[in-house]
């Protein structure tokens, strides 16, 4: 690294945090925005999807290669290379007349492009600062995405409302811009390995196995046999790559991936942590806001306004975190951010009918953000706390693939939970509150079409029955969503239990 930096300038930690939001801005904004993309490329609902579903996916197969590639190309260069290709992607996509030159915009370039700078932003942090400012920059940088995630359906409410869903790629093409202008404020650190260091092999079983581990999770609500056999697969091939790289770095080759990184408590547990942090934020959002436009018939800009308490509370306390993390420490405020995250969670369950104002989910959203805002400020700085500094760009790569798994993986399981709990609810409601209706094949039927069409058809409103059936299985099914999230946050708190605490002032 060039011992020129200046740690008190916080340039640098400015230039990485935009890059880590536009990065997760780019996994959400378009939620809002389908029905427009569809009538504007001529497409229909199922390809957008699948455009969207692929950005994520190529992301997260990437970052192992992308972590390595920084110790033979450079931090800085490859987060460079990583920012223009995603300002061509984003460029792309703004301007695409169709849906296959969207993919090749959004999905592709713009997808590679995150992978090469994800690992980067935290390496070049953890290079650039020490002690309590790395500790400060990392929740910064760390947080910057779960903020972007949370905030992408107001913005991308507001692109699609009033303007056009290409300005939001418009609006990343001038983030992309400013990082480029930025780029000498970032220091620069000399490649520590040759081309001739580069695993190929190991990228290809990794790349394998990660595609089929992402594939198989994004599929889940969609065919679930043939989702779980693909994530099968995936795992064996993962397995077959740790066993590789063992083999290689034993023949004293320099291996993709140091598995030897995986015996280092904090990282092993901190990636776990954030990975389902970045789970329960993911499936909560993605609930949330499928109830307040299914339900509550709320348009993108109005739901993004609604969850925008969760945002706040994720800002906020993560820029707190830090400076209560000196004087307590790390392991404290991930305890105490996963119990606030249990409450908020406990609040919302609820909360959710068909009657529900929006002002009534506010202080749960608040709460649950607030105490992910502990957990994912503080998470990357104790997974790499421990870790010697020739690792760390391996080791930043491990985290970031966690948290791009912890992304895939919450609107998938979720949706799921929300298909079963659905479809799981009708008989017991049906028993309960219309038994005289028991064996009427009609009547579930019609349930069944109310959920399918809810918000596009006013058939069933003037139908008591209907309507008080739909009532419960939504209140049942949104609490039992709220439920799981509580029990992913328990398992949280256990994990945290097991992390080593730090001292930033020793780092």
């Amino acid at each position: 690294m060039n011992e020129t930096v200046k740690e008190n300038s916080w340039l640098p930690l400015i230039v990485i945090a935009l890059a880590s939001f536009i990065i997760a801005l780019d996994a959400t904004f378009m939620n809002v925005s389908i029905s427009q993309v569809v009538a504007d490329l001529n497409t229909d609902v199922s390809t957008i999807q699948s455009i969207m579903s692929f950005y994520t996916l190529i992301t997260a197969s990437f970052i192992l290669l992308s972590a390595k590639l920084q110790d033979i190309v450079g931090k800085k260069k490859l987060f460079l290379i990583g920012a223009a290709l995603y300002g061509l992607g984003t460029f792309t996509a703004s301007i695409s007349p169709n849906a296959t030159i969207l993919f090749i915009g959004w999905s592709l370039i713009e997808g590679i492009a995150g992978a090469l700078m994800l690992p980067a932003t935290v390496s070049i942090i953890s290079g650039t600062y020490m002690g309590e400012k790395r500790t400060v920059a990392l929740a910064i940088v760390g947080v910057m995405g779960a903020v972007a995630a949370a905030i992408g359906p107001l913005f991308g409410g507001i692109m699609t409302t009033f303007l056009s869903w290409r300005y939001g790629f418009a609006v990343e093409l001038i983030i992309v811009f400013l990082i480029l202008i930025l780029r000498n404020k970032i220091p620069d650190f000399t490649p520590t390995e040759s081309r001739e260091d580069l695993d190929i092999t190991g990228a290809i079983i990794s790349f394998i196995g990660l595609v089929l581990l992402v594939l198989g999770i994004l599929s889940l609500s969609k065919d679930t046999t043939t989702s779980i056999v693909t994530l099968i697969v995936g795992l064996i091939a993962l397995g077959i790559f740790g066993y590789f790289e063992n083999k290689r770095k034993r023949s004293g080759k320099v291996p993709l991936l140091d598995m030897d990184l995986f015996k280092d408590r904090n990282l092993r547990t901190g990636t776990l942590i954030l990975l389902l942090s970045f789970l329960s934020m993911g499936g909560a959002l993605f609930a949330v806001s499928l109830f307040l436009q299914s339900v509550l018939q709320l348009n993108a800009f109005d739901t993004g306004l609604t969850t925008l308490p969760m945002t706040i509370g994720l800002l906020i306390f993560a820029i707190l975190a830090p400076s209560l993390a000196a004087k307590l420490s790390h392991k404290k405020i991930i305890a105490i951010g996963t119990v606030m995250a249990i409450i908020g969670c406990l609040m919302l369950s609820y909360q959710f009918r068909l009657d529900t104002t929006i002002l009534t989910l506010m202080p749960g959203l608040f709460v649950l953000g607030a105490g992910l805002g502990f957990n994912m400020a503080l998470c990357t700085d104790i997974s790499l706390s421990n870790i010697p500094a020739e690792s760390q760009n391996n080791a930043s790569g491990v985290n970031s693939t966690g948290q791009s798994l912890g992304e895939s993986m919450g609107t998938a399981i979720i949706g799921i939970i929300l298909i079963l709990g659905v479809i799981g609810g009708v008989n017991a409601a049906i028993d309960t509150y219309a038994p005289d209706h028991s064996g009427d094949a009609q009547l579930h039927q019609d349930v069944i079409n109310y959920f399918q069409k809810v918000g596009t058809i006013d058939e069933y409103k003037h139908n008591h029955t209907i309507m008080d059936i739909a009532n419960i299985i939504i209140q049942s099914t949104m609490a039992f969503v709220m439920q799981v999230t509580v029990l992913i946050m328990a398992v949280v708190f256990i994990l945290t239990l097991r992390l080593q605490d730090i001292n930033p002032k020793k780092q």
